[in-house]
């Protein structure tokens, strides 16, 4: 596994204006935590940039590029994406840094498999370049499962 650098609160601020956003910003402390709780669903909040970086098309246009790369990964982990969405508007809660344009919920049989992803050269160099040029903000929350109508895995 590459070094990897954690973010905590007062640091990630600074790392998201400088526009770290790849595998630097993995909360590996936290995810240890969650390591042997068996499946976990990642809830993935995304805001699009209106123009990708690499000026080919809109942040929307490179997530979908993002996205055909990192799916077939994702299942060779034994993961699949659950459910997709566009977010609309904020019910409940303060508004200001809460306007996110997509969500994604997306399963993965371990912390172990979503990590061997996440780490992977080809995730790293093929597919994170996209997300990177496409996503103004992408926050993933890692959660166990506690209760559900879905059954996974």
């Amino acid at each position: 596994m590459p070094s990897l650098q954690c973010y905590n609160v007062d640091t990630l601020s600074t790392a998201i204006a400088e526009n770290v956003m790849g595998v630097d910003l993995l909360n590996i402390e936290g995810l240890k935590e969650m390591e042997h709780q068996g499946p976990i669903v990642m809830v993935n909040l995304m805001r699009f940039r209106d123009r990708s970086l690499d000026g080919d098309g809109s942040g929307w246009d490179a997530y979908l590029r993002y996205s055909a790369l990192t799916v077939p990964m994702i299942k060779a982990r034994g993961g699949t994406l659950l459910w997709t969405g566009n977010a609309k508007a904020v019910a409940l809660g303060p508004q200001d840094g809460n306007q996110w344009d997509y969500l994604a919920l997306v399963y993965y049989p371990s912390v172990a498999a979503f990590l061997d992803m996440m780490t992977s050269a080809d995730y790293e160099n093929l597919s994170d370049p996209h997300r990177r040029n496409g996503c103004a903000e992408h926050v993933i929350i890692a959660t166990a499962e506690a209760y559900s109508k879905f059954r996974t895995g």
